[in-house]
């Protein structure tokens, strides 16, 4: 009878997919890396605003940007103040609800400061006094948030705002949306 003896194991290789595969992921994240910090540092990205003297040093509603909120008024309350305050001027951005679901009493101005003119501009358009709320955007838009207590705009706002000589006033980029050529889908 023969004894059963252990069998030799065979010499182990080397498993050189593990090592491989961690080589590999380790490029694709520094590669993902360096593309993210050189899209950071390059970026083409628009400005914001463009400093600006103002003429006669006066802003007027065709140099501001406005967006309204509804923050617990009625149902079209936002898109009613905002007809009203596009025909005196105003270029229109965002109408919506309160995007944070926020509920104010009477209205909310916010913008960059408290004391900047666009803020002034569109609080001499409002019948009632509105909390000044300042986020320091850099885009210089303002949001006008509705409450339940809004009543309406002024029958005549203040035309403009008188910002002191030879400063320079940031104002937001307007795009003008361009007209699409017959035959193309806008999509």
């Amino acid at each position: 009878m023969t004894a059963i003896h252990p069998q030799p194991r065979p010499h182990s290789r080397i498993r050189w997919r593990t090592p491989i595969t961690m080589v590999i992921l380790l490029g694709i994240l520094a590669g993902g890396g360096w593309w993210g910090w050189n899209s950071l540092i390059n970026s083409s990205a628009e400005p914001t605003c463009v400093e600006q003297k103002l003429p006669n040093n006066r802003l007027v509603p065709k140099q501001v940007v406005l967006n309204v909120y509804n923050g617990g008024a009625r149902a079209g309350s936002a898109q009613r103040v905002a007809d009203a305050l596009k025909q005196r001027g105003f270029n229109i951005g965002k109408i919506s609800n309160e995007p944070k679901g926020n509920k104010v009493d009477v209205a909310e101005l916010r913008g960059v400061a408290a004391n900047s003119p666009e803020l002034a501009l569109v609080a001499g358009q409002l019948n009632q006094k509105a909390v000044l709320v300042a986020d320091g955007r850099t885009d210089h838009t303002v949001d006008l948030v509705i409450g339940a207590g809004f009543g309406s705009v002024r029958l005549r706002g203040i035309p403009s705002v008188q910002v002191p000589a030879g400063t320079t006033v940031c104002l937001p980029v307007i795009h003008t949306p361009q007209p699409v050529p017959s035959g193309q889908n806008p999509n």
